[in-house]
């Protein structure tokens, strides 16, 4: 306790209060001045697949064995009633200006200008509307740069048609329309969507928390504190992620810093909130400010941090993840938590002691003697201080335990039902916006010719010198569109590669399931011609290749990251609470919350919005969020019922410990549960969904879990809910109990 209260006295004292203020101003200024901000420091091309993953072997002989053609985008010329001849000429004439001039970053591009027109025709829709061209630019060229060529052959298109078919709509009668798909446009896309978007989410976000505060606590200043330390936090945090990602010590993409920001928004204002409320409640009994900001400090700084550092190792364990985008989440997502919960602890302390009581000014916070002494100098009658409010929640999870427990775990298991029935995806292409140009271009071509158009996949067998023993079969398998004649090798003329263009979408779960079926009739074909291990001499490659990778290696995650995240949970609850009973229905309540809160996502997102299946990173970001974050809330509550518990009978500390943290929690999970909210706002599916889970999950945790489940549950197990700690007046409560 001494320790705590000199800790309080150390950065919030009468002078040292400045002192933290000023060390905060000077920290970030230095390091916002010498290191570069993470916004600048993003690399949207980073690998997600790792060098021994099938695929990026595939590709890997692909380059040596058939030359690095680059990666491809797809021009997709439309006019309805059908191209002209001199459309045609002008595609032509503009592949030949490619040719003698390439644009940034182009690879190769075919030689268009000397085929004959009746060729060109030949490969024209059915109903002569369309047309598809390839421009092949760098594999090591980043999304950006790839932007940098596509403008450019936009730009060469305008000029070479009179007028830009690439801003023509695809549907407008009779006109020219043009649209880049294929990886490279959907690349381009992809990144497009996260351009500014932690910009506008941290806009949205702030606008959003201030409102709410301002709802809940009618105080502009107090209000206002929490933006000011997540600001300043964040202020400290992006140069520290920036230097580390300057020197390749981590790699951070756009939707990191996206999600990175809503998540220091919300958690971090959840952690000055629990700070403030306690400030409040004690400035009711404390003459003096300075003590009360002291004893707030002492008496909430053990849960804070312990809920900080909950957050911190889950999001920790991300590190454990092979695929990279889930990998690259841990270390921005862990310093920003880690920052705040600093933050919490010493800025606001620091701030509230500047302001003081007027940090809740117009609703400013007495003592009973202040408010007496206050009317008398007004000349006013002096008030009875109003009896205290009982809480409806701490009342009834106390008289009615096992009603509780019934009706909410049938409410949470009925949704957790739900959550067997979700579909997921790994379709990119399904997480973007029906107007956006690859998607657009990649709809006419699933109307017009073979969705497998967009992008085929490349099957390489090392056939022994037996010539082609796969071919027919390949060409009589029902999900085949078409396929190429086989090339040999440059290097390896044994090994024989074939280009297939499937008959569905290539990124579709069903086209990613039949990666296995390709292989699988690949290894036998060649054990029938006699060639030894065949296993080691098939290899497949291109975007279903690399989806299959993805979705394998995402699975493989998802089942190593849980348990870790799950047993160090567990760990730090039982070190913290030294109960084994406690822990086990803490950690317990807050799975059958995730699982309930993915059901519950689902109804909205597949019933509501109409989605098919979810994007398959869900499940594994909201299980890490949501069950780091909702322990958060369950911390902080039983810390309060724990300490009552010494001074009186278990059920009384129980009523009072949810009545008196019911306020700040509900307070929190709002803006939490908003913040995540606001990912709903983005034009990215993933995002969107992300956002609606992990509010949802928050939202239930807040209003039922939290208040409800978990003290009435203590309430049923009495002092069993301490087991194996012995706190005082046990003996007595219990007879009561069974009484």
């Amino acid at each position: 306790m001494e320790q705590h209260s000199g800790f309080g006295r150390f950065v919030a004292g009468k002078r040292s209060k400045w002192i933290t203020l000023a060390v905060w101003i000077i920290v970030v200024g230095v390091l916002s001045a010498l290191w570069p901000m993470v916004n600048k420091e993003v690399k949207n091309n980073a690998a997600n697949l790792q060098a021994d993953t099938p695929s990026v072997q595939a590709e890997k002989v692909a380059a040596e064995q058939f030359g690095s053609v680059g990666i491809p985008a797809l021009i997709v010329w439309h006019r309805e009633g059908g191209l002209k001849n001199e459309d045609l000429g002008h595609v032509q004439k503009l592949y030949a200006e490619l040719g003698a001039a390439p644009v940034l970053h182009q690879e190769f591009v075919p030689p268009l200008d000397k085929v004959p027109v009746q060729a060109l025709t030949a490969q024209l829709s059915k109903d002569g509307s369309t047309l598809v061209t390839p421009v092949l630019f760098s594999s090591g060229a980043s999304s950006d740069q790839l932007k940098e060529g596509a403008e450019q052959l936009k730009e060469q298109a305008a000029k070479t048609f009179g007028a830009d078919p690439f801003a023509a709509g695809t549907e407008s009668g009779g006109e020219l329309s043009a649209r880049v798909t294929g990886p490279v446009g959907i690349s381009i896309d992809a990144s497009g969507l996260f351009k500014n978007a932690d910009f506008k989410l941290m806009m949205a976000t702030v606008l959003l928390v201030l409102a709410i505060l301002l709802l809940i606590y009618r105080s502009p200043i107090l209000a206002l504190i929490p933006i000011v330390a997540v600001g300043f936090a964040y202020g400290a945090i992006s140069p520290l992620l920036g230097l580390m990602a300057s020197k390749g010590w981590i790699t951070v993409d756009s939707q990191a810093v996206s999600i990175m920001t809503v998540l220091l928004f919300g958690a971090g204002t959840d952690y000055c909130l629990f700070l403030i409320s306690h400030f409040r409640h004690l400035l009711k009994e404390e003459a003096s400010k300075g003590r009360a900001l002291v004893r707030a400090i002492t008496e909430t700084s053990g849960a804070i941090a312990m809920s900080g550092f909950t957050v911190v190792l889950s999001l920790f364990a991300l590190l454990l993840a092979k695929y990279g985008a889930y990998h690259r989440f841990a270390v921005p997502f862990s310093v920003s938590i880690f920052v705040m919960v600093i933050a919490s602890l010493t800025l606001v302390p620091a701030l509230l002691a500047i302001f003081g009581r007027v940090s809740f000014y117009p609703f400013i916070p007495r003592t009973p003697e202040m408010e007496e002494e206050r009317a008398r100098r007004k000349g006013k009658a002096v008030r009875s201080p109003k009896p205290k409010k009982e809480s409806f929640a701490g009342r009834w999870v106390v008289t009615k335990p096992w009603l509780i427990v019934i009706v909410t775990l049938v409410v949470l298991g009925g949704l957790a039902a739900f959550s067997s029935q979700v579909k997921f995806t790994n379709d990119i292409m399904s997480s973007f916006p029906k107007n956006m140009a690859s998607r657009e271009g990649y709809d006419l071509i699933g109307k017009q010719f073979s969705p497998g158009t967009l992008a085929p996949i490349k099957l390489m067998v090392d056939t022994g010198g037996q010539g082609d023993v796969l071919g027919e079969k390949l060409k009589g398998m029902s999900f085949v569109s078409s396929v190429s004649e086989p090339k040999q090798g440059e290097k390896n003329a044994n090994i024989l590669a074939y280009d297939i263009e499937l008959n569905i979408n290539p990124y579709s779960p069903e086209a990613i399931g039949l990666i296995p079926d390709l292989r699988g009739i690949a290894e036998r074909s060649l054990q029938e011609a006699g060639i030894a291990s065949p296993a080691d001499k098939v290899w497949i490659s291109g975007q279903t290749a690399t989806q299959y990778d993805t979705r394998e290696t995402g699975d493989r995650d998802t089942m190593a990251i849980i348990p870790v995240v799950i047993g160090m949970i567990t760990l730090l609850l039982l070190v913290y609470l030294r109960s084994v009973t406690a822990t086990v229905y803490l950690v317990l309540t807050v799975i059958l919350s995730y699982f309930s809160a993915l059901g519950l996502g689902w109804i909205i997102i597949h019933y509501g919005l109409g989605a098919d299946a979810i994007q398959s990173a869900i499940p594994l970001y909201s299980f890490v969020f949501l069950v780091a974050l909702g322990e958060d809330y369950n911390i902080f509550m039983i810390s309060s019922i724990w300490k009552k518990r010494k001074e009186m009978p278990l059920k009384q500390a129980i009523k009072e410990g949810v009545g008196e943290t019911g306020s700040v929690i509900t307070s929190a999970g709002l803006i939490l549960a908003g913040t995540f909210a606001v990912l709903a706002s983005l034009p990215i599916q993933v995002l969107v969904q992300f956002g609606i889970i992990t509010a949802v999950g928050v939202l239930l945790d807040t209003f039922i879990v939290r208040p409800f489940l978990v003290p009435a549950i203590t309430t049923l197990l009495g002092r069993f809910a301490f087991w194996p700690s012995r706190p005082a007046e046990v003996k007595e409560e219990a007879v009561h109990v069974e009484k």
